[in-house]
């Protein structure tokens, strides 16, 4: 197959659909459950309200905004995959109730200032309504196109950007190949909601809660227990890689095989170091919060010692695990260059036979 007969197979396996939709029909469609917007996917109003402000008055002014994108379901259903800030804005300040959110009050229209103050119902009825048939161009991704080209486009859409976490895209991503990836999204927002983890994690910042750093911490796991050998040194790309080869079954995953394990060996942190399992150590005591480079050394190590470390009292688990991480083969294993293979590998071991002797 030469590259013209190659383009030309990918361009026909994805179909889709442009359309203008006006904003009176956007929301209709929501109201009537006919378009979905998953609060899994985009975590509503991470705009703030001049933004938000800024769309409305821009949309009054019919300036061009980028277009929304969203996939068409098997029943016909429509599900918003990008453009949810530009889309949920819309609804909070025409409808709010829709989401259950208070009114949207314009504040920082600064080409028609007028509108400070304003919410949709204070609004002359002229331009409630000029708002309302105002069209936003929407692709449709439509059912027919190719699974997995359709889980492409959205990690293209929106990886790059700052619109959405790296965890964020990837749980949508699990989305767009299926039922299996739909499997997969819910067995790790369900590990991660797991009370023993959640234990173990408690010093982790609201902030990297909020950009799903609880989620990534689970896939991390998972991919140093089941994908260490494809690390390469960027973390980002070894757990888009591990992701991606879950989703796409190039790899075996036993989910109930997989949660014993989890469960076993986080009940056993939980137990042992309770929210100072994966922190800094300094002449014994804990400090600081969570911290990634220590993660996978401390579940992999622990992992491989795991009957011997349920046998002990907490106190001598936590003596061990302190002077472990204190010690100075596993400081020059952290800290600048610590992402690079033989730093992991180094980290890791050091954990491990702290725990074998």
């Amino acid at each position: 197959m030469d590259i013209i007969e190659a383009i030309d197979k990918k361009i026909g396996e994805v179909r889709t659909e442009s359309l203008d939709i006006s904003v009176g029909e956007l929301i209709s469609l929501h109201e009537n459950s006919e378009l979905v917007i998953q609060p899994d996917f985009q975590r509503l109003f991470r705009w703030s309200t001049e933004q938000r402000s800024r769309l409305i008055e821009s949309m009054m002014l019919e300036l061009p905004i980028p277009s929304i994108f969203v996939i068409e379901r098997e029943n016909g259903v429509l599900e918003l995959i990008d453009g949810l800030q530009r889309t949920s804005s819309l609804i909070q300040f025409v409808n709010s109730t829709a989401l259950g959110l208070d009114p949207l009050v314009l504040d920082g229209c600064d080409l028609i200032e007028e509108l400070n103050g304003k919410t949709f119902e204070a609004l002359p009825l002229s331009i409630k309504l000029r708002l309302k048939r105002t069209g936003i161009r929407t692709v449709i991704i439509k059912r027919q196109s190719s699974q997995f080209l359709r889980y492409e486009m959205f990690k293209r859409l929106n990886t790059g950007g700052s619109k959405l976490s790296e965890q964020d895209v990837r749980n949508v991503n699990a989305r767009m190949i299926g039922d299996h990836g739909i499997k997969f999204y819910d067995f790790l927002i369900n590990c991660a909601n797991h009370a023993p983890y959640k234990a173990t994690i408690d010093l982790l910042p609201s902030s990297a809660v909020e950009a799903r750093a609880d989620e990534e911490l689970i896939l991390r796991y998972f991919a140093a227990k089941n994908y260490r050998g494809s690390f390469k040194g960027n973390i980002s790309d070894w757990l888009d890689g591990y992701m991606d080869a879950v989703l796409l079954e190039k790899v075996d995953f036993n989910f109930i095989e997989e949660f014993e394990v989890f469960n076993r060996l986080f009940t056993c942190l939980s137990n042992k170091f309770g929210a100072h399992a994966f922190v800094k150590y300094r002449n014994g005591s804990p400090i600081g919060g969570v911290a990634p480079a220590y993660y996978e050394a401390v579940t992999m190590g622990c992992l491989a010692n795991l009957e011997q470390i349920e046998l002990m009292a907490p106190a001598a688990a936590r003596d061990i695990l302190a002077r472990a991480v204190e010690s100075e083969d596993f400081r020059s294993a952290t800290g600048p260059g610590a992402n690079s293979i033989p730093k992991l590998e180094k980290r890791i071991l050091t954990i491990t036979n702290a725990f074998r002797t």
